[in-house]
């Protein structure tokens, strides 16, 4: 028998039972569907979260303090105060770190902010003009303060879109912090959710008044240090240029024991983009469960088929078919009903790809390569699912299958 006639005769086959075939479709049809949107929501939350982190700088560097221990209670990393504007002032000097190009100490407290029309809690910063180079952000209205206004101790603040809007606030207008009225003189450039923040819902003020009315404590002592390197080549020069100089202000003498740790950007970044690589393996995973599922589904119609058509397989054969014959008619059958299921399962998961972003707002961004992959399983599931009915309406002999009817 021709290939040209296998064919036809397996897919006349499948349309004798078309309810039966369109089932079965079914099964391959939502697995391919819910691979190809799980890998693209999967892709467009890696895109999301890499922007996200590169909007926060990818020169940035982060130096957080030691950790303290108290009655043998371990407070954690950051806990400590051994980090102080002394270091912030060495770390800017080009002669100790050619390759820093600004230098922001930060520290910082939880305030609620009043205004005549509102009132509203966020966090509160106290940094230096180098605030807006090292987070790489822009005043939008208005101005941010300037080393003049460190020095006099201006009762100024800068604030994000969101504390704005929810203060009612604009620039030249006056919000209490801690009962202390401050003007506020600009009003940040959005740049939605960083990391697991929103990078819009803060205020910023200079940190000599910080110091002096909001966080108390040694106005010689801060939080963080943030530090931008020229460019992204630099980054790593100027990690060990902050590292080095701390160790030897700090008389550190094993960097193991350092009272300081310094992160940067991009490994921040690496590590979300693991955690959302291994989130979308694991989901793609599940659901080409459903595949698996399809497959079986395949098999067990194909069972079905062989079983009811028994009588035709040992005519067919009585005529001259041979094993090989059937095989191929039988794999062409689950074949066919694998593929045509792969087939509007594209057609579906392209579809939920578009109507997705726009009733729900989660992002999908769909490539190619998941598509010819999941259309590829689905064939091969299959293939693979109907080797066992096609074998076995083989081997069938042709005078046992003429006495079934």
């Amino acid at each position: 028998m021709t290939l040209l006639r296998t064919l036809d005769t397996g897919v006349r086959g499948l349309l004798s039972h078309r309810l039966r075939s369109v089932l079965t479709t079914l099964g391959i049809l939502f697995g391919v569907a819910a691979v190809i949107c799980t890998v693209g929501i999967g892709q467009a939350s890696a895109a999301s979260v890499t922007a996200r982190v590169a909007a926060l700088g990818t020169n940035l560097l982060t130096i957080t303090p030691g950790s303290t221990v108290s009655a043998g209670v371990f407070g954690g990393g950051g806990s400590a105060s051994t980090l102080s504007m002394s270091d912030a002032s060495g770390l800017a000097n080009k002669d100790n770190a050619p390759d820093v190009q600004a230098v922001a100490p930060v520290v910082q407290a939880r305030e609620t902010l009043i205004s005549p029309a509102s009132n509203w809690s966020t966090t509160v910063q106290g940094s230096t003009p180098d605030w807006l180079v090292t987070n790489a952000r822009s005043v939008q209205t208005g101005e941010f303060f300037t080393q003049t206004g460190l020095r006099r101790r201006d009762q100024v603040v800068v604030l994000g879109v969101t504390t704005a809007g929810n203060l009612g606030a604009t620039v030249g207008s006056t919000v209490d912090i801690a009962h202390i009225p401050y003007t506020v003189i600009g009003v940040l450039t959005s740049a939605g959710g960083q990391a697991f923040t929103n990078g819009d819902d803060l205020a910023v003020v200079p940190i000599t008044t910080a110091q002096d009315e909001l966080t108390g404590g040694s106005p010689e002592s801060v939080q963080r240090i943030l530090l931008s390197a020229t460019s992204s080549d630099t980054i790593g020069s100027a990690y060990q240029e902050a590292d080095d100089l701390l160790l030897a202000t700090h008389h550190v003498t094993n960097p193991g024991q350092a009272d300081f740790s310094i992160a940067s950007q991009q490994t921040l970044q690496s590590t979300l983009s693991s955690v959302t690589s291994t989130l979308t393996i694991l989901l793609a995973s599940v659901a080409a469960i459903s595949l698996l599922v399809g497959g079986i589904g395949v098999m067990n119609i194909m069972l079905v088929s062989v079983t009811e058509r028994t009588s035709e397989i040992g005519l067919r054969k009585a005529l001259g078919a041979t094993p090989g014959d059937l095989l191929r008619q039988f794999l062409v059958e689950a074949s066919t009903l694998s593929v045509i299921g792969g087939l509007l399962g594209v057609g579906a998961g392209l579809l939920a790809g578009a109507l997705i972003p726009r009733f729900t707002g989660i992002g999908v961004d769909i490539a190619a390569a998941p598509i010819f992959i999941a259309v590829g399983v689905a064939a091969g599931v299959g293939l693979i699912f109907g080797v066992y009915p096609a074998v076995r309406a083989a081997r069938l002999a042709p005078i046992e299958a003429l006495r079934a009817e």
